[in-house]
């Protein structure tokens, strides 16, 4: 049995199945153990000092599949920061970390885009899905309230629903099947926060 497909759905799942027609930018993983082992490892602390119950979610799985799952969470935790962090020129700094992460050749000097990259190789993880989700990001820069729902909807995709797309990447998923529910989960995740955010939002100009 599928899921269920609303009207606002439709272009959201537009967007996840461009996504899955693309190849991988990344074709081989690194080979040098000793510098992925320090990258994975500062991705680690990244997820445990920022992320603690997604942390001890991960702790579940399998030895290789937590380790890129974290470098997962502290790819988005630093896509996300840059919005805080980024001073007067946070677009600048979206599109050098953009361009930094995207590239088919590992960074070598930047630990998070090093295991990142692995991860995107040992997975086949499509690039357009973590590009959606830079994008989704981006937009908090300029769009404080969303007229509509399916407008909304649009936000809690490039922003959740990208981050359920990269994970079944890496957790596992049987089929196409499983793409209406990781789009709809993340649409429902987000609003979720959104939900818990109303008060500090508010305060902050955003409806």
């Amino acid at each position: 049995m599928s899921a269920q497909q609303h009207p606002w759905e439709r272009r959201l799942l537009a967007w996840a199945a461009e996504g899955l027609e693309h190849e991988p930018s990344v074709q081989v993983p690194m080979r040098d153990a000793r510098l992925l082992d320090q990258a994975y490892a500062y991705c680690d602390e990244i997820a445990r000092e920022q992320g603690r119950t997604f942390y001890k979610a991960s702790g579940l799985l399998p030895d290789e599949k937590r380790r890129a799952v974290r470098a997962l969470y502290a790819f988005c935790r630093i896509t996300d920061d840059i919005i805080d962090r980024a001073g007067d020129e946070p677009e600048a700094a979206l599109a050098a970390w953009k361009e930094r992460v995207l590239v088919a050749a590992p960074v070598l000097d930047d630990p998070v885009a090093l295991a990142w990259a692995d991860t995107r190789a040992r997975y086949h993880i499509p690039t357009p899905f973590a590009e959606q989700l830079i994008d989704g990001v981006t937009r908090d820069l300029a769009t404080t309230r969303y007229a509509s729902f399916d407008n909304l909807a649009a936000y809690c995709y490039g922003v959740a629903s990208t981050v359920g797309l990269l994970s079944i990447h890496i957790i596992g998923f049987a089929g196409r099947e499983a793409i209406p529910y990781a789009v709809k989960l993340g649409v429902a995740l987000q609003l979720t926060n959104i939900l818990r955010d109303v008060r500090e939002d508010w305060a902050a100009g955003r409806v």
